[in-house]
């Protein structure tokens, strides 16, 4: 398992403090008084996935009775920080799969996806993460992702625009499966229709 580096929490305590002194005019304040240790813990929650693989977090394969029906998990709740503003953006992963000789627990494709989004992302590159630790781990025949999220960074500056949706897809298809896709029991091109809209 990658081993994953630690946040100097003091060193982001001092530039946190040194923010809040050039952007606000009574940066000395009671309620100001703790925030750059509070924001410090904070990131070390938020940030936790940094340096780590998020394949690491599937962990449990299974092999028994397995067929090659897809397997789908809607509405995964997520929240990730954008590596351009430093705001986040936030909202629901769908992920389908069509196994060839294993299953994943289910509940390990949602640690893929914390894992993958504690760190500064952009979601298109999450949505890649997931699909990548899914193929890499359960070594399905196919799989698809498929993320909708409202971005701050468009919602409370630039545009003003809160309530907008952005949706990104990703689609793997086993390179060395004997069945090759083509005796699954749906086509992967398909995938991304049982996703919905």
């Amino acid at each position: 398992m990658t081993s994953a580096p630690r946040i100097n929490r003091a060193a982001v305590a001092v530039a946190v403090g040194t923010v809040l002194k050039y952007i606000d005019e009574d940066s000395g304040r009671e309620g100001l008084w703790n925030t750059p240790e509070r924001v410090a813990e904070m990131y070390g929650e938020i940030f936790a996935g940094v340096g780590r693989d998020p394949a690491d977090e599937i962990d449990a394969v299974f092999s028994d009775n397995v067929t090659q029906d897809p397997v789908m998990v809607r509405d995964i709740p997520f929240f990730s920080m954008c590596e351009h503003h430093l705001l986040p953006f936030f909202g629901h992963a769908h992920l389908v799969y069509v196994p060839d000789r294993h299953i994943a627990g289910i509940s390990k494709i949602a640690r893929a996806l914390d894992t993958a989004s504690r760190r500064l992302q952009v979601q298109e590159r999450l949505t890649a993460q997931l699909a990548d630790a899914v193929l890499s781990r359960v070594e399905p025949l196919a799989v698809a992702c498929r993320l909708e999220a409202e971005h701050m960074c468009m919602s409370m500056r630039g545009v003003h625009k809160p309530g907008h949706r952005v949706v990104t897809t990703a689609v793997r298809l086993a390179t060395n499966s004997s069945a090759n896709g083509s005796g699954s029991a749906v086509a992967p091109r398909d995938l991304l229709d049982m996703l919905g809209h």
